[in-house]
C-alpha cells in the first residue's frame, strides 16, 4: 500500500510501526455550527482510508477528536444565552447524524477536548519543564518556536515579514513573534478552566498532540501515531505546531506519514462564511440521499481540490444508480462470498493512495459487463453469485451500494406519501390474495398516480420514484 506524503511530498510505501496495526489520527471538528461540505469530505476521505487500510488486513485504531472548548463556542454560548455543554451536545449529535448519513463509520476512538484537559496539563508542564514553554505575567503560556531548531519543516514555510509584523502586535509579551499559546488565561469570565497555570482555556493546538499522546501514543515507539490526517489548510498552523510540541515534549515524532484533502469550492468559488457560500452538509441531505452526496464527494481524489455544483453531482448520481440497477436485477440472491479477480484489482487501485478514479472506472466496466453477460446468459447462477460478491465487496470498501435497491429509489418521497403508497400496497395484496383483481388493479393505477413504478418480486412489492 502507498501513501502520497504531505511533508515528504512523494508516495511512499506505507510501513506500520507494528507490523499488522495502524495507528491513525484525523482531526475533527470544533462543534459551534452545522458542519458544512468541507467536513464531509474530510470525514469521508479518512473513512475510505480506514476501510482500505482494514481490507488490506490490517488491525486500524482509527482516533477522530472533537474540539468542545473554542472561543466560537463561548461566544455562540452567550449570543443564543446556553451553557457550553448544550451547545457542543447539540452540534456533535448533529454531526453523527449527518456522518452516518453519509455512510462514515464511526472512529474507534472519538476523544473530547474537555475530557481531555488533564492530558494537556501534562504536556504543557513537561514542554516548560524542558524549556519550551514559557509563561507571561498575565498568565498565559507559550510554545517558544526558537527552542525548536525544527520548526516549519513540517510546512517548509517562510515566515513573512508582515506576518511576523503582525504576530508582534497582537502580544507584546511574546519572546518570539511566532509563538503560540499552550494556555490562555482569561479573567472576568466564569466559562473557564481551572489549571496548574491558572484559570483560562488551553490553546486550539495543545489538544490533539495531548490527545495522541493519552489514546494512541507508545513511549517505545519512533513515532506517536502511523498517520496524521486532516483538511490541506490545517499543514500550517495547526499541524505545524502539533508536530512541534509532540517532538519538543515527548521522545518521538508525531506522525510517519500525513496526509491532507483538498479544498471543497462551491461553483469554482472558494467556500467560505464570509462569501456566504458555505454549504451546509444538512442542506444537501435534504435534497440528496446521504450516499448520492458520499459517491460525489469521493469521486475525485482526495488530494484534488473539489468543485461542488450540482450540474456535476447528478451525472454522478447517474453512475451510481448503474450500481443499484444491477443489485436490483439480482435482489434476493445470496453471494458465497469467494474472491474474485475484480476484488483484487479494486482493492490495489484503492491502495496506490486511494487511486478512487481507477477504482471507479474499474466499478463501470464491471457494472457494464454484468448487465451485458446477465443479458444473455439468463439465469446463470454463477454469474450472479459473483457479481453480487462484487457488490458486496464494493459496498465494504466504498460503501456504496449499502441499500435496498428499492428503497435507493425511493428518496425524495416524503413520509407521509411513503406511508399512504405502504398501506395501499397491503390493500393491493389483499384484494389480490381475495383475487378481487378488478380492485387490485384499481389500487394500483393510484398508486402509479403518486408518480412512481410500481415492482412485484418474490421478496415483496417494492415502488420507485419515477
Amino acid at each position: 500500500m502507498t501513501i502520497y506524503d504531505s511533508v515528504q511530498k512523494k508516495k511512499r510505501d506505507f510501513i506500520p510501526q507494528v507490523q499488522g496495526k495502524a495507528t491513525l489520527y484525523v482531526c475533527g471538528p470544533t462543534v459551534y455550527d452545522d458542519a458544512h461540505l468541507g467536513h464531509a469530505k474530510s470525514a469521508l476521505v479518512f473513512d475510505l482510508l480506514a476501510r482500505v487500510l482494514k481490507a488490506n488486513g490490517y488491525d486500524v485504531t482509527y482516533a477522530r477528536n472533537i474540539t468542545d472548548i473554542d472561543d466560537k463556542i463561548i461566544k455562540k454560548a452567550i449570543e443564543q444565552k446556553k451553557e457550553i455543554k448544550e451547545i457542543t451536545d447539540f452540534y456533535t449529535e448533529a454531526f453523527h447524524r449527518e456522518m452516518e448519513a453519509l455512510g462514515v463509520l464511526r472512529p474507534d476512538i472519538e476523544p473530547r477536548a474537555t475530557e481531555s484537559l488533564e492530558a494537556m496539563f501534562t504536556l504543557i508542564q513537561n514542554l516548560i519543564d524542558l524549556g519550551h514553554a514559557y509563561k507571561t505575567n498575565e498568565g498565559d503560556v507559550y510554545f517558544d518556536t526558537a527552542s525548536d531548531g525544527e520548526y516549519l519543516t513540517l510546512s517548509r514555510r517562510v515566515q513573512e515579514e508582515e506576518e511576523k509584523q503582525n504576530r508582534i502586535e497582537s502580544s507584546s509579551l511574546k519572546k518570539n513573534s511566532a509563538d503560540f499559546a499552550l494556555w490562555k488565561s482569561v479573567k472576568n469570565d466564569n466559562m473557564t478552566y481551572e489549571s496548574p497555570f491558572g484559570k483560562g482555556r488551553p490553546g486550539w493546538h495543545v489538544e490533539c498532540s495531548a490527545m495522541i499522546e493519552k489514546h494512541l501514543a507508545n513511549a517505545n515507539n519512533k513515532y506517536a501515531v502511523d498517520i496524521h490526517g486532516g483538511g490541506a489548510d490545517l499543514l500550517f498552523p495547526h499541524h505545524e505546531n502539533e508536530a512541534a510540541q509532540t517532538r519538543c515534549a515527548t521522545n518521538h515524532a508525531l506522525a510517519n506519514y500525513w496526509m491532507h484533502n483538498g479544498f471543497v469550492n462551491i461553483n469554482d468559488q472558494k467556500m467560505s462564511k464570509s462569501l456566504g457560500n458555505s454549504f451546509f452538509l444538512k442542506d444537501a441531505l435534504e435534497k440528496y440521499d446521504g450516499e448520492v452526496l458520499r459517491f460525489y464527494l469521493l469521486s475525485t481524489h482526495y488530494r484534488a481540490n473539489f468543485n461542488f455544483n450540482e450540474e456535476d453531482l447528478l451525472t454522478s448520481k447517474k453512475r451510481l444508480d448503474k450500481i443499484y440497477r444491477l443489485k436490483k436485477r439480482l435482489f434476493g440472491l445470496t453471494q458465497n462470498g469467494e474472491k474474485t479477480s475484480f476484488q483484487e484489482k479494486l482493492l490495489e487501485a484503492l491502495s496506490d493512495d486511494l487511486n478512487v478514479s481507477q477504482a471507479l472506472a474499474l466499478i463501470d466496466m464491471m457494472v457494464t459487463n454484468a448487465n451485458e453477460i446477465l443479458d444473455t446468459a439468463g439465469k446463470h447462477k454463477e454469474l450472479k453469485t459473483e457479481t453480487l460478491a462484487n457488490l458486496a465487496f464494493i459496498e465494504k470498501i466504498l460503501g456504496f451500494g449499502v441499500k435496498n435497491p428499492f428503497i435507493y429509489f425511493q428518496f425524495g418521497i416524503n413520509q407521509e406519501t411513503k406511508e399512504k403508497l405502504a398501506a395501499l400496497i397491503i390493500q393491493r395484496d389483499e384484494a389480490k390474495k381475495a383475487k378481487n383483481f378488478e380492485a387490485s388493479d384499481k389500487i394500483r393505477e393510484e398508486i402509479l398516480a403518486y408518480g412512481v413504478s410500481l415492482m412485484d418480486t418474490p421478496q415483496g412489492t417494492f415502488w420507485e420514484k419515477v
